[in-house]
């Protein structure tokens, strides 16, 4: 019987501090929600399937996909065999400084480059032995990435002043429909609405990642993983597993064990 969602989770002391996804035969799909770094994923096996807010793609094993930073996406996996892919996650500042530090933004999110795709698979397995050889052939595969495959030019989608004073003044551990809704005038019907306009996600979906990214904070001073899921919002640490596993794709112990 295959093993499935037997997945490794790496934090390299390169690249302001590179972080690898190693994906096997990965199950469980991945609701909507974002990354502040470039994801750039090779697909391994079967096909890659992944939503944002307006399509719907699926990507062939060889290829590469990418998604952009602050860019709203779900991936969706098979539920039977699963899917095996491998995701860098790399900083905007490391893409930026690789680009004479310009702009950089990915309108194509699924690549076929068969080349860059093995040279990235190579340095993937190769990057656990770093040595400053192994580092300058991964900027190398980044450069060549961007060069042949990004733009400068794109709209950004920016959420409007008084929304994003109202998401850096909220307490999302304790966050209420209603009180949010009241605030702001309307239903909690409209404020619904409201917020999927301007962030792109649900507020429960919006909440959860708050609270992952408080957890990952946390993890890196604290062992109590029921303090901190009491700390950022869940009942308990089981509650807290099962959503910090949906997000990342790894446990919360997993993640703290490569910091």
């Amino acid at each position: 019987m295959i093993a499935k969602n037997k997945n490794s989770y790496f934090k390299l002391p390169i690249l302001d501090g590179l972080e690898i996804l190693d994906a096997k035969n990965h199950t469980l799909n991945f609701p909507f929600h974002t990354h502040n770094t470039f994801n750039i994923t090779l697909v391994l096996e079967q096909v890659f399937s992944t939503k944002t807010c307006d399509r719907f793609l699926q990507a062939p094993a060889g290829t590469i996909v990418i998604t952009n930073p602050d860019e709203v996406h779900a991936t969706i996996c098979e539920s039977k065999t699963g899917n095996s892919f491998l995701t860098f996650y790399v900083s905007p500042e490391v893409i930026y400084g690789l680009n004479k530090n310009k702009p950089v933004y990915f309108h194509n999110k699924i690549i076929e480059d068969p080349l860059l795709f093995q040279q990235l698979v190579h340095l993937s397995r190769d990057l656990f032995t770093l040595n400053t050889e192994k580092d300058n052939e991964f900027v190398k595969a980044l450069r060549t990435l961007i060069a042949k495959h990004s733009s400068e030019a794109f709209e950004e989608k920016k959420i409007s002043h008084h929304f994003r004073k109202f998401l850096d003044r909220e307490l999302f551990e304790k966050f209420s429909l209603d009180s949010a809704a009241a605030r702001f005038g309307v239903d909690k019907y409209k404020f619904l609405r409201l917020f999927k306009a301007e962030t792109g996600l649900t507020p429960n979906n919006y909440i959860i990642l708050k609270r992952i990214e408080k957890c990952k904070e946390l993890l890196k001073s604290q062992n109590d993983l029921l303090g901190i899921a009491i700390e950022t919002g869940f009942y308990d640490a089981t509650h807290l597993c099962k959503h910090f596993k949906k997000i990342t794709g790894i446990s919360p112990f997993a993640y703290q064990k490569c910091l």
